[in-house]
């Protein structure tokens, strides 16, 4: 792998008359980050921008490991990946539909390809204030409703892991002749195990754009967009991200990637196996809540909400006396518990194959603890 790549050739005394500047002396780094393996593009260890060795393996084994047609490793994060999809899906002066819980990467990529945006908005949950599912049928009448869209745009999941129902939104939209662009930043771990909504890769999108370092274990910034339909053009894709990432790609960051990857193929089944294991038991335990309530934890469908992400813990304050804010300030300053964001009405804990049973107790008794107080 190429981690271990980078070990042997830092071990092996080979002087470096190359980038970076840090030269690798341990007499004047100060210890605890990766200095070690953190190296340009030298004899030996492949091109990011064209691949055809070491780095072409880590595309090879992603494609694989989700099934699409080709996988591109992204160090920009899933903004590069955005930009470059939607420029590559689209031309200039053309109209591109977007659902408007979009991240703010597709509005900028909008305007640096000079696209005109159409917006169509998910509902509102009434009891949590969340963004509920797009409507398969809201993509199709705004399609009918403008011809001249040439591209639609759609997250999921959700900040809050609400999840939409591609596989017909990629019928309305390819029944119309228009390419399907899943902005799945929050679902690299989708698609691992009947646990969880399937992944957007294998739902009918042409370009889904997921990150690694959300939801697996991967250094931030490390992400992946994968080709999968036939609206998808691989090389003008690999052109524009070749203009958008760096020219100095981060070996460190790519031996991330490539680490995460071969992770999952080994021990997928282990892992989330244990981590489903402990959202049940969470879940279970967030039933007994009173005043605060965890979005999804009901036995009946909730009514707008396609699918759900489990790992992404919703927790709902709207009928009570704290505001999400407020909750988060609590589990931080009384529980030494960090939150993902926080809203007027709701707070976010992300959970992952990495978070262990301890984790998920903890928070459990805070949150029953702050329950009891209200």
């Amino acid at each position: 792998m190429l981690y271990n790549k980078l070990k042997e050739y830092s071990a092996g005394g080979v002087y470096p008359m190359h980038m970076p500047g840090h030269k690798r002396n341990p007499g004047l780094l100060p210890p605890g980050l990766p200095y070690d393996i953190d190296i340009t593009e030298i004899h030996g260890f492949d091109d990011l921008h064209n691949a055809e060795g070491v780095l072409l393996e880590t595309a090879e084994l992603a494609a694989a490991l989700y099934g699409s047609m080709a996988a591109f490793p992204l160090i920009n994060g899933s903004t590069a990946g955005i930009l470059a999809a939607i420029g590559a899906l689209a031309a200039r002066g053309d109209k591109i539909l977007i659902a408007r819980n979009n991240h703010w990467s597709v509005d900028n990529a909008a305007s640096l390809f000079g696209l005109s945006p159409v917006y169509i908005a998910p509902g509102t949950d009434e009891a949590s204030g969340v963004a509920m599912s797009i409507d398969p049928d809201a993509v199709k009448a705004a399609l009918d409703e403008d011809p001249a869209i040439k591209l639609a745009v759609v997250t999921s999941p959700s900040y809050e892991g609400v999840v939409s129902d591609i596989s017909a939104i990629a019928g309305a939209a390819h029944d119309r002749g228009v390419p399907l662009l899943v902005d799945s930043a929050h679902g690299a771990h989708l698609g691992f195990s009947p646990g969880f909504p399937a992944s957007a890769v294998k739902s009918g999108a042409d370009v889904v754009v997921m990150s690694l370092h959300k939801t697996l274990p991967a250094l931030t910034q490390c992400s992946l967009l994968h080709a999968c339909g036939g609206q998808a053009d691989s090389g003008e894709i690999k052109r524009l991200l070749s203009v958008l990432q760096t020219s100095s790609p981060s070996y460190v960051l790519m031996a991330s990637i490539d680490n995460c990857l071969r992770l999952l193929a080994s021990e997928k089944d282990r892992l989330f196996e244990e981590y489903e294991r402990n959202l049940k038991d969470f879940y279970k335990s967030a039933a007994q809540l009173k005043n605060l309530s965890i979005l999804g934890n009901k036995k009946e469908p909730q009514a707008g909400f396609f699918a759900q992400d489990t790992g992404k813990i919703v927790i709902i304050t709207k009928n009570t006396t704290l505001s999400g804010h407020e909750l988060a300030d609590i589990l931080r300053k009384e529980h030494k518990i960090e939150l993902e964001r926080t809203y007027a009405h709701y707070a976010i804990a992300m959970t992952s194959i990495c978070d262990n049973k301890e984790g998920f107790d903890r928070l459990s008794k805070a949150l029953a603890e702050i329950d009891n107080a209200l």
